[in-house]
C-alpha cells in the first residue's frame, strides 16, 4: 500500500499526459479524416499525420494500462495483464511511432533542404510518392521487431516474480542472454535514430549554406527560405529531443534491470508518456492550419 501512496504522484503525471496525448492524437487523426471526407482523398503528409495520431494513440493506451494496473492492482497485472501479449503491443507501438517521427522529421528535411546533389534531388521530388511506401515499410519493421521480441521468449521462460521484483543478483546465465535477446532485438531502432539525427544535421549545414550566400549576394540575411530553414530547424530539433529521452527510457527499460516500483521505475514511465504527447503538440504548433482549427475549437467549447 505504502508504495502505491508513493506511486500516486507519478500516477497524476501519467494522467495529465495521457489526457493531453489523446486529445492532441485524436485531434489530428479527426482534422485529416475530416479533410478525407471532404475532398475524397489524402495528401502523403495527411496520411502520415493520421498514423502518427494512431500510433501514439495506441502507444498511450499500452503506457497507462501498464502504470496503472501496476500501481493500484499489482497482482492483476502480473497474472493478466503483463506478458508477451502486452510486451508485444508495447513493443510494436513505440517502434511505429518512432519510424512514423523519423518519417515526419525527414519530409521536413527534404522539403526545406537547399542542397543540389541529384539523389538529394531525387529524394526531395519523389518523397510524396514513396511516403505510403516508407509509411507501409515501417509498419512491416516494427511488427519484425515486436514479434522477434517475443519470439526471444523472455517473459514466458522467466518467472514473473523474478521480473517484477527485479531480482537481478538470482538471475541465471540464460535469463541474462534472454533479456539481451530482447534488447538486440530493440537495437534494430538505431537505424531510425541515426536518420533522425542526421535530420537536424543537414538542416543546420543546409540553413548555413544559405545564409553565407545570402551575406555575400545583394540581399538580406533573412527572407523567406530562411525563416523557413530556422522554423524548421527549430521544429526537428525539439522533435530530437522527445525522440531520444523516449529512446533512452525505452531501451534502459528494456533491460529489465530498474528494479519494479521503484522511483526510477516511474520516472522512465512519466518520460516515455511525454514523447507520444508532447511530440503530437509541437507537431500542432508548428502547422498554422492545425493551429487554426484548434483554436476554432477551443472557441467552440467556450461558446457552449
Amino acid at each position: 500500500m505504502a508504495s502505491s501512496l508513493s506511486a500516486i504522484p507519478h500516477v497524476i503525471i501519467m494522467s495529465a499526459e495521457f489526457i493531453t496525448g489523446i486529445t492532441v492524437n485524436g485531434f489530428l487523426i479527426i482534422v485529416n479524416c475530416k479533410e478525407l471526407i471532404k475532398s475524397r482523398k489524402l495528401t502523403p503528409m495527411q496520411l502520415l499525420f493520421i498514423c502518427i495520431g494512431m500510433s501514439r494513440f495506441g502507444l498511450l493506451m499500452v503506457l497507462m494500462v501498464q502504470s496503472f494496473f501496476s500501481v493500484f492492482f499489482p497482482f492483476f497485472y502480473k497474472v493478466k495483464v503483463y506478458g508477451a501479449t502486452m510486451l508485444f503491443f508495447w513493443m510494436f507501438f513505440s517502434s511505429v511511432s518512432l519510424w512514423f517521427a523519423t518519417c515526419l522529421s525527414a519530409f521536413y528535411c527534404l522539403k526545406i533542404s537547399g542542397f543540389i546533389q541529384s539523389y538529394f534531388l531525387w529524394l526531395k521530388f519523389r518523397i510524396s510518392k514513396l511516403m505510403s511506401w516508407l509509411l507501409l515499410g515501417s509498419f512491416l519493421a516494427s511488427m519484425s521487431t515486436a514479434a522477434l521480441g517475443i519470439e526471444a521468449d523472455y517473459p514466458k521462460n522467466i518467472d514473473s516474480d523474478d521480473v517484477l521484483k527485479n531480482a537481478t543478483l538470482k538471475r541465471t546465465g540464460p535469463k541474462i542472454r534472454q533479456v539481451n535477446e530482447v534488447l538486440l532485438v530493440n537495437l534494430a531502432l538505431l537505424f531510425p535514430l541515426a536518420v533522425f539525427v542526421m535530420c537536424p544535421f543537414m538542416l543546420f549545414i543546409s540553413l548555413y549554406k544559405h545564409t553565407h550566400r545570402m551575406q555575400n549576394g545583394s540581399h538580406g540575411v533573412r527572407n523567406a527560405s530562411t525563416e523557413a530553414h530556422i522554423n524548421a530547424l527549430k521544429t526537428v530539433i525539439t522533435f530530437f529531443c522527445f525522440f531520444i529521452s523516449y529512446f533512452a527510457a525505452f531501451m534502459a527499460n528494456m533491460t529489465f534491470s530498474v528494479p519494479y516500483g521503484s522511483h526510477c521505475f516511474f520516472v522512465l514511465k512519466d518520460i516515455m508518456a511525454a514523447f507520444p504527447s508532447g511530440h503530437s503538440i509541437i507537431i500542432i504548433l508548428s502547422n498554422s492550419k492545425f493551429q487554426q482549427s484548434f483554436r476554432r475549437l477551443l472557441c467552440l467549447k467556450k461558446n457552449q
